[in-house]
């Protein structure tokens, strides 16, 4: 099977095929902290003790226990992994009456919900821009 060539990044070295430069990463670490130091921390974003008496909760009941992403196979022996996270179905955006609301969460397992689910939120919000 034949592999790309390598490509020249910005800063003039040469990286190869599929790899990011250092210089990459490096922005973008740095770009990832000045969000954080921006972004309220989640007692301020609504998440504080009694999120997290609620969201244990739904964890803890049968039909919540594994992760609902379709197709989901990062489980034991393929099957679904445990939902270790709990998903707003559709994005709250600050309002803490959907936030707050066990219809509007699913339970994720932390692979689903910190990549598939955010990039599939990141698009949608593009999209509501436009």
């Amino acid at each position: 099977m034949p592999v790309r060539a390598p490509r020249l990044c910005g800063c003039g070295k040469v990286v190869p095929s599929g790899a990011r430069c250092p210089c990459e990463a490096k922005r973008d670490a740095e770009r990832k902290a000045r969000f954080d130091m921006a972004r309220p921390n989640s007692s301020q974003r609504g998440y504080g003790r009694s999120w997290e008496k609620a969201r244990k909760v739904f964890l803890a009941r049968p039909e919540n226990r594994f992760c609902k992403w379709p197709g989901c196979d990062l489980g034991h022996k393929g099957g679904p992994a445990l939902a270790t996270h709990v998903d707003h179905v559709i994005p709250h955006k600050g309002d803490a009456k959907l936030r707050d609301d066990p219809r509007n969460w699913q339970g994720l397992c932390a692979h689903h919900h910190n990549s598939a689910k955010q990039r599939l939120e990141r698009r949608s919000t593009r999209k509501d821009q436009q």
